[in-house]
């Protein structure tokens, strides 16, 4: 009986176990299965699902002809792992002092910041900015030291520096280094854009991200049923500029040569075709390289644009052409020069201390930039309404809308809140009014043009990277018709003889060979504190565009506050003249434009008769307007061209032209290549390039979408595939060009020359004889904001012209003789 208890017991605590564990599994499973259950699904689709985000390549940034500017190369990060894994972990920094001394000097940065790094607790952390995205050079001494050579020439297997270990990466390179930098501006190394095309066109440049998700296994491998989805990402479109490298060489190379010899507070130049509304290229001083901004910029305005500075002289322009146009300007009709007073005023005096010239012509008182004929051109004779009109319809405080980030208005509160008659009358001259480069470089334009404001572009077009397609192209765009093509020939004519004729105040800019027409100006700084003019201190510029009768290329050149000793009148023979003949002459030749015989410097030995009929032969003739081909069979487009003796090149074998270049209503020279592309460009044939420039080989290409690679610079001298061969439209058309020499400095008139400066320490014996012409022409002060070049958009108001100046205000001071060389006369 005892043991058959003993077997009852045992089955019942078997039992009860049983149940006990039954009911234990079955509210497990209850709870896993509702309670627990949206916790555990969602703990194993973290396990299940993967995704990630697919990062797109940017965009490149080209020049007008295909020249790299910018692009995403490779690059490393450097990441350093603190602390093993496990017991038998021997990658990780050992010693952080040691580590931090043998990097420093590779990565440029300080050793106590490497320290800092690497004594962190984190498990793994990056060495900050300076270990982020290093270059190729910098991977491989980090790898020399982690792996160095013996004298064997073996490496050594066992790391030497342990605990570093390099991600693959991208980072901007700009190839050309500080190479137009404030155009194209940067990216930093968090892949920020900084400045310029990197940061407007931002968001075409990055493209759009991408993601892909899917179903794993524990080990990893996707589920052959698993849900999946895919978003492949979208490359950034590349960017091609107007910017033309070659040419914007030429203004690099001119801004370091005044930069390294005077050292100017700011310059800018812009080269334009005025024409087209193109920007050929745009400089700044200072500069920075984009590479290494990290190392401190000086300067991130693009001066161009942002900073606002009163033009003086160069403004004249404008009233000069407003008035020409309202039938108000008789060159012929005389006036008497020296002072102008408005009652109740204080007189507005021209720049040679009020002296004037006399009684001259209103063609002479362009040419020796008078205020006084300006003043009564603008106030007697256009009056407040009327200069109003034509500011405002030249582009005068109001954007421009080039591409390009923070551009300012300008400002011309003197002339919509004048607190004087003054005030307005001084804007006439450039004075009491602030402009941007960008600004003046549209409105001269006009002029050059014949007469279209032009919105200036900066942005060609935009590329599919893949296929080269264009998907976005800027065209010539007409903002409003500011004057006629009769005044705007009959200005050209005048600017013409500001620099061709005596006593133009534009001598020093003439280039053999080419006629010139442009405007000098001088504008004197202000403190900004005070609004004080400040001593010794101008903001000098040049604005001219050639040839003149059908300009090709528009300058212009503004320089601010040199360093120099020398008396301000100066400064245009010594900076602002080798600048701009250097600019223009070195492009006009890289553009082929060839010289004017009859404009051929006459000091230079006669050339006999016969090599000079062979020579004007050979020479430009009269220019033509390029009729519209688009659209015309290919018959009738060749027999049109031949009507007009226009030399073109048909691109392809169909029976319609769809395409041309130049496009239509162009000004073209014979000689010029013109390119006329048909609705099939299968079975084109290659044309000659040797002896073209870049730029044709480039549109040509372009046109029919025919890879090109180049090499060297100036004009094609060998091409890969020779003349005349039937292309598929898959070669690669290779490109040699001939270096362009440098032409020689323009000879500079002797001093016993009118028109050319005296120096500083030369006081006048008699003040109200007639002193020599400023070869500046300056005559008018800039605002506070101009005169730091702090690009804030010249908060500061533009002084009010009605209030007393001091006696040295250039065009506003009474007649006196200078006591000291420190305070010369303005001339």
């Amino acid at each position: 009986m005892e043991w058959k208890r003993k077997v009852n017991w045992r089955i019942l605590m078997v039992a009860l176990c049983t149940i006990l564990i039954f009911s234990t599994l079955s509210f497990r499973i209850y709870w896993l299965q509702t309670v627990k259950a949206t916790d555990i699904m969602g703990t194993a689709q973290e396990q299940w699902d993967r995704e990630q985000v697919l990062k797109p390549k940017r965009g490149a940034i080209y020049d007008r002809n295909g020249e790299i500017l910018a692009y995403n190369g490779k690059a490393y990060t450097v990441n350093a792992k603190l602390k093993p894994r496990n017991d038998k972990d021997e990658d990780f920094v050992k010693d952080p002092y040691y580590t931090a001394n043998m990097l420093a000097p590779i990565l440029n940065a300080p050793v106590p910041e490497l320290v800092k790094n690497l004594t962190k607790p984190n498990k793994v952390v990056e060495l900050g900015r300076f270990g982020l995205k290093i270059s190729e050079e910098q991977k491989n001494r980090i790898l020399n030291l982690q792996y160095p050579t013996l004298p064997s020439g073996e490496k050594l297997k066992k790391n030497q520096l342990p605990g570093i270990y390099l991600t693959e990466t991208t980072r901007r390179v700009y190839p050309n280094n500080a190479f137009a930098s404030h155009v194209i501006g940067y990216l930093d190394l968090y892949d920020e854009p900084k400045m310029g095309i990197e940061l407007q066109f931002n968001d075409k440049l990055a493209g759009q991200k991408g993601h892909i998700a899917y179903q794993k296994d524990r080990a990893g491998y996707q589920l052959p049923d698993g849900e999946g989805e895919y978003t492949p990402a979208i490359d950034g479109v590349d960017v091609y500029l107007t910017i033309d490298r070659q040419i914007q060489d030429y203004v690099e190379q001119a801004l370091d040569k005044v930069e390294q010899q005077y050292k100017p507070q700011g310059m800018t130049v812009i080269v334009a075709d005025p024409q087209t509304g193109d920007v050929l290229a745009m400089g700044n001083r200072s500069t920075f390289n984009p590479n290494t901004y990290y190392n401190g910029i000086e300067n991130y305005n693009n001066h161009a644009v942002t900073t606002m500075f009163e033009p003086g002289s160069t403004f004249k322009i404008i009233t000069l052409a407003a008035a020409i146009e309202e039938k108000m300007f008789n060159q012929n009709e005389t006036y008497q020069s020296g002072a102008y007073t408005i009652k109740g005023q204080i007189p507005i005096r021209d720049h040679n201390n009020g002296a004037g010239w006399g009684t001259i012509s209103f063609l002479e008182g362009v040419q020796r930039s008078s205020n006084v004929l300006f003043v009564k051109l603008g106030y007697e004779r256009l009056k407040l309404e009327g200069l109003k009109k034509y500011f405002k319809k030249f582009g005068m405080g109001q954007k421009t809308g080039i591409e390009l980030p923070y551009e300012k208005e300008g400002n011309l509160i003197n002339l919509y809140k004048p607190r004087s008659p003054r005030d307005w009358a001084a804007t006439t001259y450039g004075q009491a009014a602030t402009v941007t480069a960008i600004q003046q470089v549209a409105a001269v334009g006009a002029i050059a043009n014949g007469g279209e404001l032009l919105k200036p572009h900066i942005l060609k077009e935009m590329r599919d990277p893949h296929t080269g397609a264009v998907v976005e192209r800027t065209q010539r765009e007409v903002v409003d018709r500011v004057v006629s093509e009769a005044t705007a020939k009959q200005t050209r004519d005048i600017l013409g003889k500001v620099v061709s004729e005596k006593p133009g105040t534009g001598i020093l800019y003439q280039i053999e060979g080419y006629q010139v027409a442009g405007k000098t100006g001088t504008a004197q700084k202000y403190n900004p504190n005070t609004g004080k003019i400040l001593d010794g201190r101008y903001v000098v510029s040049f604005i001219g565009f050639a040839p003149k009768d059908n300009p090709k290329l528009l300058v212009y050149v503004v320089i601010d506050d040199p360093k120099t000793d020398a008396w301000y009148a100066l400064w245009g023979q010594m900076m602002l003249a080798p600048m701009f003949t250097s600019i223009m002459e070195r492009s006009l030749q890289y553009l082929q434009q060839q010289p004017d015989l009859s404009v051929v410097n006459s000091t230079k030995k006669p050339t006999p008769k016969k090599e000079v009929q062979a020579a004007l032969a050979s020479s430009p003739a009269t220019q033509k307007t390029l009729p519209k081909f688009e659209g015309m069979s290919t018959t009738a487009a060749q027999l049109r061209a031949k009507q007009d003796n226009l030399p073109v090149t048909v691109a392809g074998t169909g029976t319609k032209i769809v395409k041309q270049y130049p496009e239509a209503y162009n000004q073209v020279v014979p000689g010029e290549q013109i390119i006329l592309v048909t609705d099939r460009v299968k079975g084109t044939k290659m044309p000659d390039f040797k002896g073209k420039s870049l730029r044709d080989v480039m549109e040509f290409t372009s046109l029919i979408n025919l890879a090109v690679k180049s090499t060297g610079t100036g004009f094609v001298s060998q091409q890969s595939i020779p003349p005349g061969t039937v292309l598929q439209g898959t070669e690669l058309l290779q490109v040699t060009l001939q270096s362009v020499s440098e032409p020689p400095v323009p000879a500079t008139p002797p001093s016993s020359q009118e028109g050319s400066t005296v120096p500083a320490t030369t006081t006048p014996n008699n003040t109200g004889a007639n002193p020599p012409t400023n070869p500046t022409g300056g005559n008018n002060p800039a605002p506070p904001s101009s005169g730091q070049q702090t690009g804030q958009g010249g908060a500061a108001q533009p002084p009010a012209s009605g209030q007393a100046p001091p006696p040295d205000k250039p065009g506003d001071q009474s007649t006196q003789t200078p006591q000291t060389p420190q305070t010369p006369t303005t001339p």
